[in-house]
């Protein structure tokens, strides 16, 4: 199991409106789940090809491989050091790239990063991250049941729909669970997140345990258990769950992945009115 997390500086984006789709939907876009991950199609004009890009709330801004922002001729920004997940690495901000989602302009400023290893773990290539920039002062909803991202203009709870608190913070956004019954606890929303749920559990249990491999900047290696989970209203049974010995973030209790955020229908992160909305099957 793999995720990625990075953490820089704040950018915005502008938002062209395209023609209305039904359920209030201002745009909407195929996504692909494979492994945990969300995969998006990004077009930028310097590539006749559209970009492979991993939708990543966990990243405080886009992200774009190095070596791509070399292919399409970007000039580098100035050098920056990039904290990852037991990691450190040098990018470059910010870099100037004109990329879109269909009609959609995404943030102009990505930071520039090498992620050959992130590509090797994740057995495709990432040229890109699309990450919290995307969604803030926006309604976004990851549609996991029919494979789509749709930027929403508005949205009304269904009967089988429930809204938890969201805090919206400059590095990510966050919401409340509990694990294994115990308090609630604050954990980043991190689609780029291949594993479930990463846990600042304290104390590693004495009991024998799994080990997994987790990929920030490069490859780590964690304790692995099997946790109760509840969000909002419903409860998840053994939940492979990576234990982290420390915060990764000051005042964050770990990572909630896709692939937990995948046992909803759908998902919809709205940072404007501060609510998670959780779609069940």
């Amino acid at each position: 199991m793999r995720f990625f997390c990075t953490i820089v500086a704040c950018v915005f984006f502008a938002l062209t409106r395209g023609n209305a789709l039904p359920s209030q939907a201002l745009a909407e876009f195929p996504i692909q789940l494979r492994e945990g991950l969300i995969w998006i199609e990004v077009r930028v004009p310097q590539s006749a090809e559209p970009l492979n890009f991993m939708l990543d709330t966990g990243a405080q801004v886009s992200v774009i491989h190095l070596g791509v922002a070399r292919r399409l001729g970007v000039k580098l920004g100035r050098l920056v050091s990039v904290r990852g997940v037991k990691s450190n690495v040098n990018g470059y901000w910010p870099e100037h790239v004109s990329a879109r989602l269909g009609e959609v302009r995404l943030p102009a400023d990505f930071l520039a990063v090498d992620l050959g290893q992130l590509s090797q773990a994740c057995g495709r290539g990432v040229d890109g991250l699309l990450g919290a920039d995307f969604f803030k002062g926006r309604l976004v909803q990851i549609d996991f049941q029919n494979h789509k991202l749709r930027l929403l203009e508005s949205h009304h709870l269904d009967g089988d729909e429930e809204s938890i608190p969201l805090m919206v913070r400059p590095s990510g956004v966050l919401a409340e669970i509990r694990v294994n019954g115990g308090k609630a606890q604050k954990m980043r929303l991190d689609t780029g997140c291949a594993s479930p749920l990463q846990w600042v559990a304290g104390k590693a249990p004495s009991e024998p345990y799994a080990r997994q491999i987790a990929v920030g900047m490069t490859e780590v290696s964690m304790p692995l258990v099997e946790t109760s989970v509840r969000i909002g209203g419903s409860e998840f049974a053994s939940v492979p769950t990576g234990l982290q010995d420390h915060q990764i973030f000051s005042g964050e209790d770990g990572l909630l992945g896709a692939s937990l955020l995948s046992r909803f229908a759908a998902v919809t992160v709205d940072a404007v009115a501060k609510r998670l909305i959780l779609k069940k099957y």
